[in-house]
Order: structure tokens, then C-alpha cells, then sequence
């Protein structure tokens, strides 16, 4: 053990230098939360966006439940939700997804934190409710990520194309004048899929300057509306601050609709569930961890014995010694000595038998041959000598003698380790 504690230390140390890296690192609050979670701080976050809303006088809130149940009137945003059943049928579309050199070109939303093990979809049944609230004259916001095709897509008409993402920064005007640009003279944000519009009636709202493709558009969809945007990035913190992109997106709100405006944050892995990242979301990623750590050292502690057994109290082994006296006392002058020998004999005989690998109430030739089998022949012998004097006990004096060699037996067996293995069977020699 001595040769292995240098080991042991270089390996605590180096542990303890992880968990604080990684501690640091979930440090910073909404540092955790998924890509374009109004709770995440970081330039990939939607934070800013949030507060924009919050601060320009809107009302906003955030949506932690699931979409099934949708009666409350507003707009609601999605922003980067993944859909069940999304799929890339155009193997061009694939090749241009195929190499990721960075966020924007993958075709899955990057996960952070603890929230990768649990975001789930949006469901058929949650899509068919939503499509559902939209028809009936409510208004929806959504930011698709990457290009693939999905059912709530296709129930819009709208078709996404992938944007080389090599491209460098894209300039996106508006190619008409409505009220979702007011005062929106050019937007830049990198841009990760275009609209093919198929429905009647759909207004592009922004469009690549340089190719004229649609990236923003407001489809009609029975009495409501759904506002469709191909660039991410737009919702990121990193891109409110160019151009007129925080104009874009007062403009686009206030023309959807007065509102309340709720960002989803269901299908980014937050609940209404009291749970850890709960807590973090609220006070910090590295509070949630250290309360855990906490409570694993105290469970640890908890287990340990520090020192030697202490003795029982003065008053515990003095009453106990008396209560021994008065029942040898009784058995004394009662005449019990047969009735004593015999527990005697049976607590030998099921101390015995446990070691021997038998239960409990096994008969004592059962034990006896047991115990020979594993090479315990004296403690065979002298189980048998007490279970035979056990039933001729008739006084004092051979009570305390048999009381004497059960103990000198029990003293024999062993106080820990494997049970002696038996002895190889013997095969008859051949003549």
C-alpha cells in the first residue's frame, strides 16, 4: 500500500485539477443551457434576444412545458427545436452538410451542458397540436436549424436549401416594405439555409442581396401566421449588435402580434420540474455541483468510524453483568442444569453449522460429518462430546465444565476468511 500512495496522490491531484477546470468552465451562469436557450449567456445563446423583448416593453415570457396543450393566447417562438421525422432526402443538400467545420454546418443542434441527455423533439402529436393553434388565428415564430425537411415544414410549404457556409458574413435586405422591416434597412448574419416558398400567399420578409434568395418569409397558415427565418444566427446574442438585426427583430414581433411572446424552453431541456439543472439555471451551474458534492461527502463520512470502538457506559455493563448473575441464579436454584446444558448445546450447534455451510437448524451428525468433510475433525469430535454431555447434565459442576468446552470450541473457528475448501473425493486404484 506504501508503494502505491505516491500513485494515489499524483492521481487525486490531477482528479481534483479536472473537476475544478471543468467547475470554472460551468461557472458562469446560463453557461450551461442549449444553443439559442433564451437562459444561455454565451454568443451562441438567445439571452440577449430575451432581454431585447423584455426591455423595448414587450411581454415575454418563457415556456417550459410541452406543446400539447396549447390554449393561451400570443406568439409563441421556437427557436432551434428539433422535429421528429427531419430528414435529408437531396444527397447535394447532404454533401454541403457533410463537412462541419463549425457550428452552423451541422445539421444537428450542438449540445452543451447537462441539458445533451435529455432535450427531446417535437412530437407528431406536439406538431399537430401546434399546427392546430397556428390555423385557429395565433402566430408562430420559427428559427429551423440546418436544412433538413420535417412535418411541420411541409405542412407550411416551405422547403429549406443549404447555404454554403463557407460564405463569409451575409448582407439580407428586405424586398419589400411591410411592417415586419419597419425601419430595417439591411440585416448581416451568416446564413444557414434558404426558403423555397410553396404556399399562397407567403411574404418574404429578408433576402440575400448578392442571390436574391428568401431567408425570412411570414406564411400564412389557415387565420394565423408563421414567421420562417433560415439564419440562426439572426436569434444569437453575437448578431444583435450589427446592422439593423435588433430592429428586425422588434419590427417582425409587434407586426405578429401584441403578444405575449413565449420562448419555448421545453424542447431545450428545461421543465417546470424541480430538478438540478433547475437549481443551476437559477443560481449557477458550480452551486448545483458543489450542494451534490456536499452531499457525498457527508454520505461518506457518515459511513466511517473514527478511532477505536468505544466501551459500553459504566451503567450498560453493569446491568447487563447483573442480569447474567440473576439468570444463572435462577437456573441455580431452580435445578435447570439439563434445561441450560441444552441451549448451551444449541448455540454451539448453530455457530457450527454456519461455518460448516449448513442452515441453522441442521442436526448435529449433519454438521459433525460436514465439518470432517472440510478437515475440521477435532471440531467434529468436540461437537459431538458436548451435544452427548449435554443430555447427562445433571449438577452444577458439569454445567460449568460443559459451559468450558463449548467455549474452547468457539475459540477454535476462525474469525474471518474463506471457508476451509473439502478435501478431493478418492478414486478406487484400478487392480
Amino acid at each position: 500500500m506504501r508503494d502505491r500512495f505516491p500513485l494515489l496522490v499524483v492521481g487525486s491531484l490531477l482528479l481534483t485539477a479536472v473537476l475544478g477546470a471543468w467547475l470554472v468552465r460551468g461557472a458562469a451562469r446560463g453557461g450551461f443551457a442549449d444553443t439559442l436557450s433564451t437562459w444561455r449567456a454565451q454568443p451562441d445563446g438567445a439571452r440577449g434576444l430575451f432581454l431585447l423583448v423584455q426591455e423595448s416593453g414587450l411581454p415575454v415570457t418563457r415556456r417550459t412545458a410541452d406543446l400539447r396543450i396549447l390554449s393561451e393566447p400570443g406568439t409563441l417562438v421556437l427557436l432551434a427545436v428539433e422535429v421528429e421525422g427531419a430528414q435529408e432526402d437531396d444527397p447535394d443538400q447532404t454533401a454541403l452538410a457533410a463537412d462541419r467545420g463549425s457550428d452552423l454546418e451541422d445539421e444537428e443542434v450542438p449540445r452543451h451542458g447537462f441539458n445533451r441527455l435529455h432535450v427531446p423533439e417535437l412530437s407528431d402529436d406536439e406538431t399537430e397540436k401546434l399546427l392546430e393553434y397556428v390555423r385557429s388565428g395565433h402566430s408562430l415564430v420559427l428559427v429551423p436549424w440546418g436544412s433538413m425537411e420535417n412535418p411541420l415544414l411541409d405542412a407550411l410549404g416551405v422547403s429549406l436549401i443549404k447555404a454554403d457556409t463557407s460564405l463569409p458574413m451575409r448582407t439580407l435586405v428586405p424586398p419589400l416594405s411591410s411592417p415586419y422591416t419597419l425601419g430595417v434597412e439591411r440585416v448581416e448574419a451568416r446564413v444557414q439555409a434558404y426558403l423555397a416558398l410553396s404556399a399562397e400567399g407567403a411574404i418574404p420578409v429578408l433576402e440575400d442581396e448578392p442571390l436574391g434568395m428568401t431567408v425570412a418569409a411570414v406564411v400564412p397558415y389557415g387565420t394565423g401566421k408563421v414567421l420562417v427565418v433560415g439564419a440562426p444566427e439572426l436569434a444569437m446574442n453575437q448578431a444583435l449588435a450589427r446592422a439593423d438585426n435588433a430592429r428586425f427583430w422588434l419590427s417582425a414581433l409587434e407586426a405578429l402580434g401584441p403578444g405575449p411572446y413565449a420562448f419555448d424552453e421545453h424542447h431545450h431541456g428545461f421543465t417546470n420540474e424541480r430538478s438540478v439543472v433547475d437549481f443551476a439555471r437559477r443560481y449557477g451551474l458550480h452551486f448545483a455541483v458543489a450542494q451534490l458534492l456536499l452531499g457525498l461527502s457527508l454520505w461518506a463520512l457518515a459511513l466511517q468510524r473514527f478511532g477505536r470502538p468505544r466501551p459500553p457506559p459504566e451503567s450498560q455493563r453493569v446491568g447487563t453483568t447483573d442480569a447474567l448473575f440473576a439468570m444463572s441464579r435462577l437456573y441455580r436454584e431452580g435445578h435447570h442444569h439439563a434445561f441450560a446444558a441444552g441451549l448451551l448445546s444449541r448455540g454451539l450447534l448453530q455457530e457450527l453449522a454456519r461455518h460448516a455451510g449448513l442452515p441453522a437448524h441442521a442436526p448435529a451428525q449433519a454438521v459433525a460429518e460436514s465439518l470432517t468433510a472440510h478437515g475440521q475433525a477435532e471440531l467434529a469430535r468436540g461437537l459431538r462430546e458436548v451435544v452427548h454431555k449435554a443430555a447427562n447434565v445433571s449438577s452444577e459442576s458439569e454445567l460449568l465444565h460443559l459451559a468450558t468446552r463449548a467455549a474452547t470450541l468457539r475459540q477454535r473457528l476462525p474469525s474471518s476468511g474463506p471457508r476451509p475448501a473439502a478435501p478431493p473425493a478418492q478414486t478406487p486404484e484400478e487392480p
